[in-house]
């Protein structure tokens, strides 16, 4: 037996020795001469990005905006580093030290990237950046500057499209985020605190983030080529000078870097760009369930080989999945032939499929697999990112609910009328972090029983402190008390 450790280094110097031996006519080449092949390799690879940057940085742009707010003088007038992507991960900053009684208005400034995606102008960036912008300025790379128009947003997934009015402006080319491989090399150019024109490079780190809690449709690749305020909207390269990305977050305690980026798929983004270019807004699909992730228990109890795959915790009346007969526990493991494994996955698809749409299901009903076609229909306008609630005060503390129905109890385990079944946590809730899980069950509130939605209801109209609930949870054999506070 041998060291794969030791046995394979020493392979490499043995067949190195002998290729050098047989190409130099029986002469040993020095080491240098090694150094510096390595080198030249270095030269290269330096070379080879330089290239992907030379090519691409005249059509990264720098977008600043302007808007008016009123605020009294105890507000900050200016945003911290003119920066709105800051704002979304720290919330208000500072106070003035005077404070006067009447408001007043200040004119907001905020900066972000962006780029062009097309000869005419027209531009990808976020929504945080362009949203609620009063005006809107863009320069290039070469110092001209050119106002504006925001052609569409999508607040849902960040994503925004802008014009400018120019002719033959640089343009990059959007490749394809799924064939992004963990691992590659990627190049991210952008505005980070107001410095235009800024080159990162790092890898692919993982794909397919969700729940990260800051966009409703979550997909990101996440990215440790280095990201800062500002950076937001700018382009994540392939080393062939594709965008296969778009920088839209940070992960940090400080405000700057600390190694993990977050960029909207490219083929998220085209899809919506499309839309925005076309109607101004965007019209996502709906099946008309809810959806919970598949756990080791309730992969158990469904008959499924593995945790994956999403659960049908309850189909609306007359959707698009009761039409094409999708039922209460089924299971959801491939749409059109290509995995499902959780609920982001599976929200993400769905809300991309245009309406009309005629797609292929293979579900799981009663541990036999089964293929159903189901037409998509359009997301209603009132659609919300959870489904039904007892009380917007458990909804703001990051639970949906519903009643427990005669198949439910007994897929889970319990009584009907036992409780009120909770069907999903938001990630990053107050109900997520006290560890309050779907498929557990709400059995008493301010240490009243309650057996629906209804009564459950009813209990926190009468509260006194809106602010904070009781709950007795059963989770398994037993239950526990647990407190959640409105954050």
């Amino acid at each position: 037996m041998y060291n794969r450790n030791t046995f394979f280094p020493g392979m490499f110097i043995v067949a190195a020795l002998v290729f050098c031996f047989l190409t130099s006519g029986g002469a040993i080449i020095p080491a240098h001469a090694t150094e510096d092949e390595n080198i030249a390799l270095l030269d290269r690879s330096a070379k080879a990005f330089a290239s992907v940057v030379k090519k691409a940085g005249p059509a990264v742009v720098h977008v600043r905006v302007e808007k008016s707010v009123t605020r009294r003088s105890g507000q900050d007038p200016f945003g911290f580093f003119n920066d709105p992507f800051f704002e979304r991960f720290f919330g208000p900053q500072f106070k003035h030290p005077r404070q006067e009684e009447q408001p007043r208005e200040f004119k907001q400034q905020g900066a972000g990237s962006g780029f062009v995606i097309s000869s005419d102008g027209y531009i990808l960036t976020n929504n945080h950046v362009v949203g609620e912008a009063d005006t809107i300025n863009v320069r290039l790379a070469d110092e001209r500057e050119f106002k504006a128009e925001v052609v569409g947003t999508d607040p849902q997934s960040d994503v925004a499209l802008i014009k400018i009015e120019g002719k033959n402006l640089p343009f990059l080319p959007l490749g394809d985020s799924e064939k992004l491989e963990v691992g590659e090399w990627v190049i991210a150019i952008g505005s980070p605190f107001e410095l235009s024109q800024t080159v990162t490079v790092g890898v692919v780190s993982a794909k397919g983030r969700s729940r990260i809690g800051i966009n409703d449709y979550e997909n990101f690749i996440q990215t440790d080529a280095a990201i800062n305020p500002g950076n937001s909207g700018g382009p994540l390269l392939n080393i062939y000078g594709e965008v296969i990305g778009m920088n839209t977050a940070i992960f940090s305690r400080s405000g700057g870097y600390m190694g993990i980026g977050f960029a909207i798929p490219i083929n998220m983004a085209k899809a919506i760009k499309e839309q925005l270019r076309e109607h101004g807004k965007v019209t996502r699909g709906w099946l008309g369930v809810v959806i919970q992730d598949v756990d080791d228990d309730l992969a158990k109890s469904f008959d499924l080989e593995s945790a994956q795959g999403v659960l049908i915790s309850e189909v609306s009346e007359d959707s698009p999945a009761e039409k094409a007969g999708i039922k209460q526990g089924d299971v959801i493991i491939q749409l059109n032939g290509k995995q499902i494994n959780d609920v982001a996955a599976l929200r993400n698809k769905i809300a991309l499929t245009s309406p009309g749409t005629e797609i292929t299901a293979k579900i799981i009903r009663d541990g036999k697999k089964k293929e159903i076609k189901i037409a998509i229909g359009e997301q209603p306008s009132d659609f919300g990112r959870k489904g039904p609630a007892g009380d917007t005060t458990l909804q703001e503390m990051g639970l949906t609910l519903q009643d427990l129905t005669e198949e439910l109890s007994g897929q889970f385990g319990y009584s009907e009328d036992q409780g009120v079944l909770i069907a999903d946590v938001d990630p990053d809730s107050p109900a997520a972090r006290a560890g309050l899980k779907a498929g557990q069950l709400i059995e008493e509130v301010n240490k009243k029983r309650v057996q629906n939605l209804k009564q459950l209801k009813k209990v926190l109209e009468a509260a006194t402190n809106k602010q904070q609930v009781l709950l007795r949870v059963k989770a398994g054999d037993y239950s526990q008390y647990i407190v959640l506070r409105v954050e």
